[in-house]
């Protein structure tokens, strides 16, 4: 496989990926974005944990997932539990601003 097919399969990936993004969108109320992962979910826990050593880190619990990642066969998760130092991003939806105009 040359470098240009490998660059044309990647370009068709992320285009599929961003298709099924489209599609399901529309299920779900949640965007959450961590330092690795871009998830859709309706539901999500945030805990902001310390250790000992005064450092926090964040843990995130989230059901019935769909995860923006074009390397995975299977994009819908039941459960997802991430634990990280970096920050986490989690913002609701509102439903107007993904609905398609209504056809005239």
């Amino acid at each position: 496989m040359s470098a240009e097919d490998l660059e044309k399969y990647e370009t068709e990936m992320e285009l599929q990926l961003y298709r099924e993004y489209r599609d399901v969108l529309g299920l779900f109320s949640y965007v959450v974005e961590t330092e690795r992962r871009f998830y859709l979910t309706n539901s999500v826990d945030l805990q902001v944990r310390s250790v000992d050593n005064g450092e926090v880190f964040f843990e995130v619990t989230m059901q019935d997932a769909w995860v923006w990642d074009m390397y995975r066969p299977a994009r819908f998760v039941k459960n997802v539990r991430v634990v990280t130092f970096k920050d986490v991003n989690v913002e609701e939806l509102a439903k107007s601003e993904f609905e398609l105009p209504a056809e005239q």
